[in-house]
């Protein structure tokens, strides 16, 4: 996959610095996650894709004014469907599976509802930008025709309303 720098529908892609941090920090400490800001210019750790990806280790979620949302969303995302027992061994990468993979791409999109000025459609949009690939041919697409059992994994989990398929 390439790394980010593109732009969506929407323009250049969301980045922390665009964001209400406090709300991205909020968000996390609702699954028992903590953000730990880099400062510009530094690597940021535990980041499997480097430049300005977030990086997770254990419990945190790294990332810089420049990393993306919906990579932040992506990586945290990773870390809320582990058990906790499990997030303790966590350093860079975290899929467990393709089935995990697939529910971690609908639950970056359902936080970026959850966070102010963000929204799911952003989002989505700027996965499509950096690089994603569905079979349908967008995020967007993905995740409202083609994955049941995506939707399935997280009410399995406890993560979503399998009613109203928002975050529990």
């Amino acid at each position: 996959m390439p790394r980010s720098g593109g732009a969506s529908s929407y323009g250049p892609m969301l980045t922390l610095a665009d964001i209400d941090t406090d709300a991205v920090t909020a968000l996390l400490a609702r699954y028992g996650l903590a953000l730990e800001r880099v400062p510009d210019g530094e690597a940021i750790p535990g980041s499997y894709w480097g430049e300005s990806e977030a990086g997770i280790i254990g419990s945190t979620v790294y990332a810089r004014g420049d990393t993306p949302v919906h990579s932040l969303l992506h990586e945290a995302g990773h870390l809320i469907v582990l058990a906790p027992e499990k997030r303790a061994a966590v350093h860079t990468d975290a899929t467990d599976s393709i089935e995990e993979e697939n529910a971690v791409c609908v639950l970056q999109a359902l936080m970026g509802d959850a966070l102010p000025g963000v929204g799911a459609d952003r989002v989505l949009a700027d996965m499509d930008a950096w690089g994603y690939t569905f079979r349908l041919g967008s995020a967007r697409a993905y995740v409202e025709q083609d994955a049941e059992d995506a939707w399935g994994w997280l009410a399995r989990a406890g993560l979503v309303d399998p009613a109203t398929r928002r975050l529990r």
